[in-house]
């Protein structure tokens, strides 16, 4: 999991170079971002994903914490919830792509995607633990 959580730390910092320091070896602001969500909200919304995502890592790397106690109950809706998450952002890349053909493969609008591709299979990593977790 902190694997994944560190791809979306790059994601993050990546955008966040574009857009405070308007570095030009990185792919231009339009490709980091669909618009949906403006960019003064969308960055604290992914820090504080990030913190999230820090504590569930710091709490597996001790084997203790809130998010290493086994919750089997936890696992159906998380495994449920990434899937959803999941599927939603293959039809938005369907979706984009015969829209926008030009866009194919990895043209501009794919790195949102992707990186929610990411989000949801931490979801899906979560929910796998929890559901082979046995109590303790």
């Amino acid at each position: 999991m902190s694997l994944l959580a560190f791809l979306f730390l790059l994601r993050v910092v990546g955008q966040a170079l574009v857009a405070f320091l308007d570095v030009r070896w990185l792919p231009p602001m339009g490709e980091w971002y669909s618009g949906l969500l403006p960019y003064p909200l969308l960055l604290p919304s992914q820090i504080v994903i990030l913190l999230v995502q820090t504590k569930i890592s710091l709490d597996f790397a001790r084997g203790q914490g809130v998010f290493v106690v086994p919750r089997p109950r936890a696992a159906r809706p998380l495994l449920v919830a990434s899937a959803v998450y999941f599927g939603a952002m293959v039809v938005r890349y369907a979706v984009s792509m015969t829209l926008h053909p030009e866009r194919r493969w990895l043209g501009m609008g794919t790195i949102p995607i992707v990186f929610h591709w990411v989000l949801a299979a931490y979801l899906f990593t979560l929910g796998r633990y929890h559901g082979r977790a046995e109590p303790r």
